[in-house]
Order: structure tokens, then sequence, then C-alpha cells
């Protein structure tokens, strides 16, 4: 019997190894999925640096690397954290959710109404928040609630937004989305990409797996260590 190609050692060796590989991209594309944070569109919920662990089962099953759904439970809710592919140019974003099929949106100088339900704001002390948000300088930070439904949002003083603070009234359509980022002065959503279908959402982030500070040498920020995302 002659002996094994050097390629036959080689696959016999790294075998384990690449269906490890296999096993973990499945889990990555159809399970649950850990995504890197490089912008601020998110502040003051999400920070630069941050790596969220974004469960991939929340809504749906989908063929691994595909969209295809193979079994549905579930609907993002209105405030649900979610990352989705942009119907623009197909770049991975992490949002929040705001409007849901058939409600009707607006904003009018950063303050936020849905179905005719204004959100109410509370100012939130920005020495309560970590130094990342604090050391932004001008910005005020507030306690948005709508719905019984409440998250912390930021808008930049003193300087012209980077996005327009008014839109709407819009009405979402059938399997669509309305998405804003937290910072609401600075942040690629809505108000560039549109509306997003419910075939582009991939999932829901819950959690800060861990966070590191680029602009500290990447140091680790202990705080924010499986820190849940509100």
């Amino acid at each position: 019997m002659s002996e094994p190609s050097r390629l036959q050692r080689w696959a016999r060796e790294w075998r384990g190894f690449a269906l490890f590989v296999v096993i973990m991209l499945i889990f990555r594309s159809a399970i649950a999925d850990w995504n890197h944070v490089p912008s601020g569109s998110m502040i003051p919920s999400i920070l630069k640096g941050d790596r969220i662990i974004v469960d991939k089962l929340a809504y749906d099953l989908r063929l691994p690397f595909t969209f295809v759904r193979l079994a549905s439970w579930s609907d993002p809710r209105r405030s649900d954290v979610i990352t989705f592919d942009s119907p623009e140019d197909g770049t991975l974003l992490v949002k929040r959710v705001i409007g849901i099929p058939g409600d009707v949106v607006q904003m009018r100088d950063n303050r936020l109404s849905v179905n005719g339900v204004t959100a109410s704001y509370e100012a939130v002390p920005v020495e309560s928040l970590p130094s990342a948000i604090e050391s932004l300088g001008s910005i005020q930070v507030a306690r948005e609630t709508l719905y019984d439904e409440d998250r912390t949002v930021m808008v930049y003083r003193n300087r012209s937004a980077m996005v327009k603070s008014s839109f709407g009234p819009v009405t979402v359509p059938d399997d669509h989305y309305l998405m804003l980022g937290d910072n609401r002065d600075n942040s690629r959503d809505f108000r560039f990409i549109g509306f997003v279908h419910r075939s582009l959402i991939l999932g829901k982030a819950n959690t800060i797996a861990f966070s590191l500070d680029f602009e500290n040498y990447y140091a680790p920020r202990s705080d924010r260590f499986f820190k849940e995302l509100k």
C-alpha cells in the first residue's frame, strides 16, 4: 500500500481545525455573532470600541450565509437595538427600532412622536455617564420615554447637526422598519437610508461583550463588560 501523499497528510492533520472553523462560521451566521462597533452613531448606548453580542435567533431562523428565512417566531419591537444590512450599500449597521409597520413617525427639533404621541425627555447629567461621553464636549443627554419604552439619547449643543433634526410625518410601510441612532445629530439612519425591509434585519443586540478605549491605547473599559443594552 502506497504511503499517503503530502496533501492527504495535511488534510488529516488539519481536518479537525477546518471542521471547527466551518461550525463557528455557521454559528455566527445563523445563531449568534459578535460585532465590533467602529462609529459613534449609537452613543450614549454604544460607544466606539464596544463589541456587541447579537442574537441571530431573536426573530427567526435563517439558512446560514443567506437571507432565506426558514422559520419566524417574532418581529422587531420599538426600541429594540438591531443589526441589519443597509438598504443603501449593504453595510452592516446597528441602530434602534423607532417605527414598526403602520406607525406614523415624526421628529421636530429632535423631539420624537409616534402615532401622535410625543416622547417625554428628562435630562441626564453628563457627569453620570462614562468619561468617553463626557469628553465629547458640549452635548445634551436625555432619557427619552415613549409608550412605556425608554432609552438614552444624545444631541450636540452649539454646533450644526450632521443630519436633519426634523422629518415627517411619515408612515412606515408593511414589512419595513424605521431606524434611528441614539446619537441623533450624527447617525446615518432613516434620514439617509430610508426604511429597512424586514428581510435585511439580522438579529437583536442584547449585550456588550467587552469594550476597548481607542483613545487610550486600547485600554479595556471593564465597567462595560457584559453590560446589558437598553
